[in-house]
């Protein structure tokens, strides 16, 4: 990049504001749109800003504008930097965030969410966490949550999103199930199945090498109530390993395999990309997502 002369490099905000949204959405007339300027107006900022800093920023093309390597290498830089003083400005002044709406489907909420707030709520007493169960995709509409819980890889167009944890399954019951399997054999056991998007019985055994099992006798909608089922007794279970680590160390379950099925789907936490997160939406993120 250029070398600068001046005592003081920095451009005026305003210009850097508007590098900013012209880089990210390549084309001066939507920045213009976004940032309530005319075209004119953003054209002249990023020829003033151009200007100061003695470089080539953007090219300009029949549609749009498309940056040069040196402005590819200076739009992070100024994001980071904007986005840093927005924070800084809503941490100090802005009114401080006291509720935060979580949307997730039950069993994440149940399993593996609640027993997370104890330290949430010690590190953050004046938040109020709201925490919505979601039973189809059609509800996170309905629940206007800053924070969802979706099942997918991650991969969600317009949300950023971070793993919760590794989506592993693995054969499970209840130590009294167990007792009662002929022959100590597990297989021969009644079986439970889950409907939905995730894996179930017949990719275990194709995966594991497995014979297949049995036809499950009781099949739930949800993986809590089939997790239920099987606490009560009423079958084996492919649980997800994640969410029943605390009921096999308690021994309300048994582990029935060592063979593990790992699913390339699982479970997110998602935000909108183009939300800036505050300072306790990060600390409410980094403890759902420590394991």
């Amino acid at each position: 990049m250029a070398m600068y002369e001046d005592a003081d490099p920095l451009p005026p905000l305003e210009w850097l504001r508007v590098f900013e949204a012209a880089g990210r959405l390549g084309n001066f007339t939507a920045a213009a749109n976004e940032l309530g300027l005319t075209q004119a107006a953003v054209s002249q900022r990023m020829r003033n800003l151009e200007k100061h800093l003695k470089a080539h920023l953007f090219l300009r093309l029949a549609r749009g504008v498309e940056l040069t390597a040196e402005g590819e290498a200076y739009l992070p830089h100024v994001r980071s930097s904007l986005n840093a003083m927005r924070r800084g400005t809503a941490d100090l002044f802005g009114s401080p965030k006291t509720k935060l709406i979580i949307a997730s489907p039950a069993s994440v909420a149940a399993l593996w969410i609640a027993p997370r707030l104890r330290e949430i709520s010690s590190t953050n007493p004046n938040l109020q966490i709201s925490v919505s169960a979601i039973h189809r995709s059609t509800d996170f509409d309905a629940a206007q949550a800053d924070l969802e819980v979706r099942f997918g890889n991650g991969g969600w167009e317009d949300r950023e999103a971070v793993q919760l944890f590794q989506e592993q399954l693995v054969p499970t019951c209840s130590a009294e199930l167990l007792a009662r399997a002929p022959d100590g054999d597990w297989r021969q056991l009644p079986i439970v199945g889950v409907s939905g998007p995730r894996d179930g019985w017949h990719e275990w055994s194709a995966t594991t090498g497995d014979p297949p099992l049995k036809q499950p006798v009781l099949r739930f909608d949800s993986l809590i109530a089939a997790q239920n089922a099987a606490l009560s007794g009423g079958g084996v279970f492919l649980a997800s390993m994640a969410l029943v680590r605390n009921a096999i160390q308690l021994g309300d379950l048994v582990k029935l395999s060592e063979k593990l099925l790992v699913m390339n789907d699982g479970y997110w936490l998602t935000w909108p990309n183009e939300r800036l997160l505050t300072s306790t939406e990060e600390a409410v993120i980094s403890a759902l997502t420590n394991d």
